[in-house]
């Protein structure tokens, strides 16, 4: 999908009080950004916010994050949070890619990944979301019971997610194929933008839950 660049959009984001404009520089003191001791959630590719906005709404007292790379993006999620000014979300515009760089180790208690791009073609599998190279990274900053949580429509990379998990000894605590109809899975769901769309076209929704590998002490 083509993405219209937005006139004006990254200036916008760089005067924003409600991006971190210097994420490297946050490393391993994300929780100064917040003035508080709360755990940190972090969403990567948040899209236009809606997800991430409703559970800073219902949990005052977790710290959220968002990573978008896309400027013309995060800036509709930029706009909400003006009007709304919720004290414990923040957002960055930042490649995942390099998202070592940016967190220490520990210090993201989950990450959700929401209807991440599939990157089809075979040659691309390393940059999905999901790939043993991305949770490689995401072993690196995640707390020792910290936990990743993904949802898709796209049955080829669920499927592809679960291998990775297995191939990078992940454990997978809960998975489903149909979302909206497990009763277990889907209690306090909260819905993404792409998730109320796919949904109300009859697409069943995929999620898993996963945890770091066990390591030897």
């Amino acid at each position: 999908m083509r993405l219209r660049n937005i006139t004006g959009s990254r200036e916008l984001i760089a005067d924003s009080p409600f991006v971190a404009h210097h994420p490297e520089e946050q490393k391993g003191q994300w929780c100064q950004l917040f003035q508080n001791s709360n755990p940190v959630y972090l969403e990567i590719g948040m899209g236009k916010g809606q997800f991430l906005m409703e559970c800073a709404r219902q949990n005052p007292d977790i710290n959220y994050l968002g990573i978008e790379k896309y400027s013309s993006v995060l800036l509709r999620a930029v706009e909400k949070q003006q009007e709304e000014q919720l004290p414990n979300l923040y957002f960055i515009r930042f490649d995942a890619e390099y998202i070592t760089g940016i967190f220490e180790k520990g210090e993201i208690s989950r990450i959700y990944l929401n209807f991440s791009d599939p990157w089809p073609k075979d040659r691309h599998a390393k940059r999905r979301l999901t790939s043993r190279q991305f949770l490689e990274r995401y072993d690196a900053i995640l707390a020792k019971d910290g936990q990743v949580e993904f949802k898709t429509d796209n049955r080829a990379l669920f499927e592809f997610s679960l291998n990775e998990v297995q191939e990078s000894a992940w454990i997978l605590c809960e998975h489903t194929f149909d979302l909206h109809h497990d009763t277990s899975m889907n209690a306090g769901n909260i819905m993404t933008e792409y998730e109320e769309r796919f949904s109300s076209m009859g697409n069943p929704i995929h999620k898993m839950i996963i945890k770091r590998p066990c390591k030897e002490a």
